[in-house]
């Protein structure tokens, strides 16, 4: 069973996402929290497996929420909620340690099946909205230099394995695409992770966009 954490301002989203997921056999809602300084103290509370975090909200932002909960534990999963209007804000949620995001418009398959696969250790770059988050890593301009100078510690094999990362591809869908075992690209991933000293793979992908190892069209 998959623990979730609801957070946002607005009730009827609160009592809407929670009504889809409980309604899953896999997952139930644990709890609510209607901003995000309440957010992080239910996090500790409940320990939920995935936390739906709205971005825009009073008293502490999902962003700022993002940042405490992740810095508390490692191994939390915040699942961003935006809206195409809140590209820029997607961006820095992921860099501040989001597992992925989600549009608050999600029919209630998507919304679940992101919920799992967050909770399974996976990214979610939600198709609809990749193309503008890769615009605005492009209008950042040149590479960040701690991200360029890193690219030489991995292996060419390995540089392309991220970079199909950051494409929003699955070890199944990778492993296909190279024509090699599926355990081979999940080696591959901890490699990688282990050697940049990233968290998961959202923070994969967001390395490889500030690399520009991934550009738009590329």
């Amino acid at each position: 069973m998959i623990r979730v954490l609801i957070v946002d301002d607005q009730v009827m989203v609160r009592e809407g996402f929670s009504v889809l997921l409980n309604a899953m056999p896999d997952i139930e809602v644990v709890g609510e929290a209607v901003d995000g300084r309440q957010a992080v103290r239910e996090v500790a509370l409940r320990k939920p497996d995935v936390v739906l975090m709205d971005i825009r909200m009073p008293v502490m932002n999902g962003l700022e929420a993002t940042r405490e909960i992740v810095a508390a534990d490692a191994d939390a999963k915040v699942l961003v909620l935006t809206t195409f209007d809140l590209d820029e804000y997607v961006y820095q949620a992921l860099r501040s340690g989001a597992s992925g995001f989600l549009l608050k418009d999600a029919s209630a398959g998507q919304l679940a099946e992101g919920v799992r696969i967050v909770a399974s250790g996976e990214a979610l770059l939600a198709p609809t909205v990749t193309k503008r988050l890769i615009s605005e890593f492009s209008r950042l301009g040149t590479p960040r230099a701690p991200a360029q100078e890193r690219i030489g510690d991995l292996t060419e094999r390995e540089t392309e394995v991220l970079v199909l990362v950051a494409q929003g591809l699955s070890n199944g869908e990778i492993a296909t695409h190279l024509v090699v075992a599926e355990s081979t690209v999940k080696t591959h991933v901890s490699r990688i992770l282990v050697k940049l000293g990233l968290r998961d793979r959202t923070q994969a992908a967001v390395f490889a966009y500030e690399a520009r190892l991934v550009t738009p069209g590329g």
